[in-house]
């Protein structure tokens, strides 16, 4: 279930994604993984209405980075203005195919050409776009599962990251061991306390 995304803003960024994280041999891609997810919860909620950023102004053209993010878009503006005219690029380069039905070759060329600021977007800098799809899709594959993405801690177990244990008692004193627990998630955290609570309780009766 989509709360932001319509169908053809899903399909370009699900295509996206997967070029940006594609899979390999041993590891599902940011598709499988359900970046496309927690992308739209993202932009659904706080962080699309730029709740936490400045957006009133001036916007300087050519700001330096330490002066942070000078657009007058807020996230979710961001993206639906900048899929709709990478998508309009697309199919006026591509004889009028959308972006999802490019090879992956092609795919990776519109993706580098955003990135670099070859591809000039009408509305806002491609390579600004870019950078933000980037980021969110880096974000969706590593963060916890409880947000959307990074389904079955995929790229958790790709790193070898243990994910939410609230305490590592039992280890604090070892040194030098490989760690070997699977990893485990927010929600999954949560009710393995609320167990282990209930088993004590009866315990002590």
């Amino acid at each position: 279930m989509l709360f932001f995304f319509n169908d053809e803003e899903a399909r370009f960024i699900e295509a996206a994604v997967e070029r940006l994280i594609p899979a390999d041999q041993e590891w599902p891609g940011a598709a499988w993984a359900g970046v496309l997810n927690f992308i739209d919860r993202q932009l659904a909620a706080a962080y699309g209405a730029g709740a936490r950023m400045y957006l009133k102004g001036p916007w300087v053209p050519d700001a330096p980075p330490q002066q942070g993010y000078q657009l007058r878009y807020t996230p979710a503006q961001l993206y639906r203005i900048g899929i709709a005219e990478t998508r309009a690029h697309v199919t006026a380069r591509y004889g009028r195919r959308e972006f999802w039905d490019l090879t992956a070759p092609v795919m990776d060329e519109v993706l580098s050409g955003l990135e670099s600021g070859a591809i000039e977007l009408p509305s806002l800098p491609a390579p600004v776009f870019f950078e933000t799809l980037l980021a969110n899709t880096v974000e969706g594959y590593f963060a916890d599962p409880v947000y959307g993405g990074n389904r079955d801690m995929v790229g958790w177990r790709m790193v070898g990251f243990p994910g939410a244990y609230a305490q590592y008692v039992d280890l604090v004193e070892l040194y030098n061991l490989p760690y070997t627990r699977p990893p485990i998630s927010i929600g999954e955290a949560g009710a393995r306390q609320a167990y282990l609570e209930g088993h004590t309780h009866r315990a002590q009766k």
